[in-house]
């Protein structure tokens, strides 16, 4: 008979710290605003580094990016030069070289509208409202202003939590940036 899976996980409790009083309270308090101004300023130690570690990195490839960009810009001049020789007449959209390919795709087409509302207006007029989406949705902020309307809805219900915040007193220096 195989041995039994265990049903339980055993964990050790977590040792947290609780106050006993309000001074050990405000300490505690203190102690949280020193630890997060801590963490502010590893961050931005962090930051720091990255910004220049990327810098050096993106510095060491911007030769490579330029040559490839001017490269790129030539074989696709003589590609086009000689599209009908490389596609056979158009048949096909890939042509193949000894160290690589090069390709012609089209992109999916896509819709761009500029001045939404005038559009919006032309095709009205012009009874083209197929072409216009009419969007049915819950109004979320109509229902919290007047929330007893909706107290025999099924599906709607108002939910409110709250939340415990520790707010560490922190004075700014005059001229310092917000």
């Amino acid at each position: 008979m195989p041995p039994k899976a265990k049903t339980r996980i055993k964990s050790a409790a977590a040792i947290v710290a609780v106050p006993q009083n309000r001074e050990q309270a405000a300490e505690a308090v203190r102690e949280i605003g020193e630890r997060q101004r801590e963490l502010t300023r590893l961050t931005a130690d962090m930051n720091d580094e990255l910004a220049r570690v990327k810098e050096r990195w993106e510095a060491a490839a911007e030769p490579h990016n330029a040559r490839i960009a001017a490269l790129t810009q030539g074989v696709q001049t003589w590609a086009e030069a000689n599209r009908d020789a490389l596609t056979q007449g158009g048949k096909v959209k890939t042509a193949a070289l000894t160290t690589g390919e090069i390709l012609w795709r089209l992109r999916p087409p896509s819709v761009r509208v500029t001045g939404a509302e005038a559009v919006l207006d032309i095709l009205r007029r012009m009874g083209l409202t197929r072409f216009i989406r009419s969007k049915d949705e819950v109004n979320k902020d109509a229902i919290l202003n007047e929330p007893e309307a909706v107290v025999a809805v099924p599906g709607i219900s108002i939910q409110q939590g709250e939340d415990f915040v520790v707010v560490p007193f922190e004075a700014e220096l005059a001229g310092e940036a917000a």
